[in-house]
């Protein structure tokens, strides 16, 4: 569906909903490059790194915003970046794993891209895929499995996008020093804008947090805190900051924080073994001990992105919990058979212990806590075609 110019033209001379809003935060830029890009931040949210070839600038966010939920962005025109990823579900989709635009199977889980632009490394276990632009490649000219399905297609897409007057408008305000500026490059630098603006800090745990609101968590949720902070559940270990997960990198660190992590789901060989297509870290080094370790998630809106783990294979909180008690998960029959609980690369924290069922509750009602309902209903965040 093609564009509405004056809608377009609205959006473009307020690019304020996203990024000229009364802030406490803005970028440091060069006199000679664009203008400082205002992030509308309290002055306790990080920042995320922003590469020097991609500067931020809210024409190149709203360009994104579109690109992100336009399903001319796949080879057969069919599957859009929001087809997996979206916004009511924190930008997941609610299924174990997803099909790709050509009904091929993904391995692993949608991601949650709640806090996306703070993670220190992308997909769920490669080291090296350290920028939003590098993971926009991935899904969009995989062909094991298909995703978006771009592969053979490039010339075409571009044409759909060259067709159309409204993004003839939106790829010349985002990148006015370009020619010709409709290429899959600046596609991938616009999405990547927009990714960057997925910061979630409206919770209740932020606005206590933060804010010294004391009301706005229950009384449930602060007994589950005090678990979740405990010796004895070790869920901060992988979990904690402001991002709720070890996996870190904002504009101002001095080092990308790595973390992988095997948790006790299988042990299909009695040696660490893992389903074949999911070894996780293992596929890219090679070393057995790497075997079934990924990268901790973000808990940043959670209750809302269930099923849970990579291969979407615990269905509730309370089975997470409950598996966490458990030090792992034994699966007796089938071909996935065996004691998660014995795998020799799980990782020390998941050891199990006791929990009576107010304190998984607790712990649970906790966890809501990190539902932002501002993040998810953020109409500068979602399809443009909607509203």
């Amino acid at each position: 569906m093609s564009i509405n110019l004056r809608s377009l033209t609205h959006a473009l001379l307020a690019c304020g909903a996203l990024a000229c809003s009364p802030t406490e935060q803005e970028t440091d830029t060069d006199t000679e490059g664009p203008p400082a890009y205002d992030w509308g931040l309290p002055s306790w949210v990080p920042i995320p790194a922003v590469p020097e070839d991609n500067p931020m600038t809210a024409e190149k966010v709203e360009l994104g915003r579109h690109l992100f939920y336009d399903e001319r962005l796949s080879g057969n025109g069919t599957f859009s970046c929001a087809s997996c990823h979206e916004q009511a579900k924190a930008f997941t989709d609610g299924k174990p794993t997803p099909m790709g635009s050509t009904g091929d199977a993904v391995p692993r889980a949608a991601m949650n891209l709640s806090g996306a632009p703070l993670l220190a490394t992308y997909t769920w276990f490669s080291p090296k895929v350290e920028t939003l632009e590098q993971q926009a490649l991935g899904p969009m000219f995989n062909e094991f499995p298909v995703e978006l399905g771009l592969t053979g297609h490039e010339e075409a897409v571009l044409q759909r996008f060259a067709d159309d007057a409204g993004y003839q408008q939106l790829f010349s305000a985002a990148f006015p020093a370009d020619d010709a500026p409709i290429t899959m490059d600046n596609i991938v630098k616009a999405i990547a804008s927009f990714e960057r603006r997925l910061i979630s800090y409206r919770s209740p745990y932020d606005r206590y947090l933060y804010d010294g609101d004391e009301a706005a968590m229950s009384a449930a949720a602060l007994r589950g805190m005090e678990l979740f902070f405990s010796e004895r559940l070790e869920c901060y270990h992988c979990h904690a900051g402001f991002n709720l997960t070890t996996s870190f990198y904002s504009d101002t660190s001095a080092n990308r924080e790595l973390d992988f992590q095997n948790i006790g789901l299988y042990n299909l060989d009695d040696e660490g073994a893992y389903p074949a297509d999911n070894q996780g870290l293992y596929e890219f080094t090679g070393s057995p001990t790497d075997k079934g370790k990924f990268r901790p998630p973000t808990l940043r809106n959670v209750a809302l992105t269930a099923p849970y783990m990579h291969d979407g294979s615990l269905e509730t909180l309370e089975d997470v919990l409950e598996h966490y008690a458990a030090g792992g998960r034994l699966t007796e029959d089938g071909p996935l058979a065996g004691d998660g609980r014995a795998n020799p690369n799980k990782s020390e924290f998941v050891r199990g212990f006791e929990m009576t069922d107010e304190e998984r509750d607790d712990v649970v009602a906790f966890l809501e806590s990190f539902t932002d309902e501002a993040f998810v209903t953020d109409p500068a965040l979602a399809d443009p075609s909607s509203g």
